[in-house]
């Protein structure tokens, strides 16, 4: 009985870090635009079976390092990433180091953190986790200049974000302008550098068009898929009578995919006997023209068409591969 109830708390605290860590991924990229270079360090309260310290490195939206509190070691996650102990065979041993040195302070300033919101370790204890993100990064615009960031966050509330722009100040002369110019701008370059045959790609979406009709009262939704998509940036949306069309309308984020692709997905609710009037457009940097999709249910070329029986209606579905 007490093993089964060890192992029930075990997985459910696995359970619990994999999703504070996926909900600080949301929050952390969805509060700004994605930089070029991006390092998200996340930081929990001790927890039996889960790390307590995640850091995550991304260079243009692709996850290239890795580091947690169980291995405490720096590791790559990405085959372009094998250059770099070539080239620099020290990048391993100092990387490792300074993640560990974050993790050690990332401890105290999530003491401090509780005190500063008056919470004391028995209040937490009864919480899912209480978590710290802190993410930094930068970026080399299309006009030439430089841009960076600094941005802390508590229990999934960001609470301060620095921002590093080409202006004068005492602060930025001292600090910022060492960062932004030498560090964070030379690591960018040389990573683009090492992976560019795989950054520098271009896949286009395969884009899924689901269909599901209530029971109840006839209505339908549509689901429109993209799979395997890269660069991470895609701009889909509804329209009706070539509008953007925003009514009854959800989405889910992009999220990554195994292979370093992205996925994503919107849905709407319409009536059927509407539905000619409404499409699925989808713009990508891997497709030659905008995709219009319709939900007429048309034979697309080189799509296939299945149906799904389903509890409370009929899904069917057509895709699309733009190859």
């Amino acid at each position: 009985m007490l093993l089964d109830q060890s192992l029930h708390d075990r997985n459910r605290t696995n359970l619990e870090g994999s999703l504070v860590f996926s909900k600080a991924l949301i929050v952390f990229f969805a509060s700004i635009s994605l930089p070029k270079l991006v390092f998200l360090h996340l930081h929990l309260d001790p927890n039996q079976g889960q790390p307590h310290h995640v850091a995550v490195g991304f260079v243009d939206g692709q996850v290239f390092l890795h580091y947690d509190s169980h291995s405490r070691k720096m590791e790559p996650r990405v085959s372009w990433m094998e250059k770099v102990g070539k080239e620099d065979p020290n990048y391993w041993v100092r990387n490792t180091q300074m993640a560990r040195d974050t993790e050690e302070a990332s401890r105290g300033d999530l003491e401090t953190l509780r005190l500063r919101y008056n919470q004391s370790k028995s209040e937490t204890s009864g919480k899912t986790m209480t978590w710290m993100t802190q993410g930094c990064g930068c970026e080399l615009r299309a006009d030439g200049s430089r841009g960076g960031f600094d941005q802390y966050g508590y229990d999934g509330r960001t609470f301060l974000t620095l921002t590093r722009r080409p202006s004068p100040g005492p602060v930025y002369n001292r600090r910022g302008k060492a960062y932004l110019e030498e560090i964070c701008i030379k690591w960018l370059e040389k990573h683009l550098s090492y992976g560019k045959e795989t950054l520098l790609k271009r896949e286009p979406p395969v884009v899924t068009m689901t269909r599901r009709t209530e029971v109840e009262d006839g209505m339908e939704t549509h689901i429109c898929r993209q799979h395997g998509f890269y660069p991470r940036e895609i701009d889909a949306s509804w329209t009706r009578d070539g509008e953007v069309w925003l009514q009854d309308t959800f989405h889910g984020s992009v999220a990554p995919n195994a292979d370093g692709t992205y996925h994503y997905w919107l849905s709407i609710r319409i009536d059927p006997k509407e539905k000619g009037r409404y499409r699925c457009h989808v713009e990508h940097d891997g497709l030659q023209k905008p995709l219009d999709l319709a939900l007429e249910g048309e034979r697309l070329q080189g799509g296939t068409g299945s149906a799904v029986f389903l509890a409370g209606g009929l899904w069917e579905s057509v895709s699309h591969d733009p190859n």
